[in-house]
């Protein structure tokens, strides 16, 4: 396969220590604890988004511009489906690691929490698609009101920007209180789109900013909405998904809806 000049990762084996925070944040599979090191298993598996940066305690994972085999949704697909059939049927980025204590890892005013404070290292955060629960109707059955999502991840976050749950489908990008204060969220908004959410005010914005242009660009997406509280904060995540998709270079209908604290829908645009 020939190489091109790309954003990819570079692991510092002198720094790393083998922890495998790593491994838990990348999706893809593209990681793997060789020799008590982290080692990028193939070029192919690593889109260069660096989900695993903010997750090293040591600081050893960093993003540089290299010749490398293109990134390969087929070949992910492919990892993912043998890490699925291992042995005990545990795929590698769900396994039980060693987990440096919360004193080693970084802390508020240090450098490593600042440039980047998202650590994105949930046990859980391989990507997978799913059908939504039969939803014949609209009204609540004996059994409760059902589920219409359909991936996992949704934090803005963990979700790559190349996943196959995104490709053709309308973004729903929602502040995370939203799905708290509107009860008829899964009804009435999340069916039939994939969810993003992420807090505007507690979040590095700037970071979701870069993001969400990278899934514009990439993931294939057809239109976004976004849905934010009336809360002044709130509105920061509808500035930077206007910024991301004009960045993007995308055409795309983007929709705004802003929810009341009393869970009313104030707006829609």
């Amino acid at each position: 396969m020939a190489k091109i000049m790309r954003e990819i990762i570079s692991i510092d084996e002198a720094l790393c220590d083998g922890c495998g925070q790593c491994i838990l944040s990348c999706a893809e599979g593209a990681l793997k604890i060789i020799d008590g090191k982290a080692k990028l298993v193939s070029d192919t598996l690593c889109d260069g988004f660096g989900n695993c940066v903010g997750t090293c305690p040591k600081n050893a994972i960093t993003i540089i511009k290299r010749d490398a085999e293109s990134f390969d949704e087929e070949a992910v697909e492919k990892q993912r489906r043998t890490l699925e059939t291992k042995p005990d049927g545990m795929m590698e980025s769900h396994r039980p690691l060693a987990i440096e204590p919360i004193s080693s890892l970084p802390q508020p005013g240090d450098i490593a929490f600042a440039s980047r404070p998202h650590a994105g290292g949930c046990p859980g955060s391989a990507a997978r698609m799913f059908p939504a629960a039969d939803a014949a109707d609209d009204n609540p059955s004996a059994d409760g009101i059902p589920s219409q999502l359909t991936q996992w991840p949704v934090q803005l976050t963990l979700v790559p920007p190349t996943a196959p749950f995104l490709k053709g489908r309308e973004i729903l990008l929602a502040a995370d209180c939203c799905p708290f204060a509107y009860a008829g969220f899964h009804r009435d908004f999340l069916k039939g789109r994939a969810l993003l959410v992420g807090c505007p005010k507690l979040d590095d914005l700037d970071f979701y900013r870069q993001k969400l242009e990278d899934i514009f660009r990439r993931s294939g997406c057809t239109a976004v909405t976004v849905m934010m509280m009336e809360v002044p904060c709130c509105g920061g995540l509808n500035i930077i998904a206007r910024q991301a998709l004009q960045a993007s270079g995308r055409d795309i209908p983007l929709r705004e809806v802003i929810i009341g604290v009393r869970g009313d829908i104030l707006h829609e645009a």
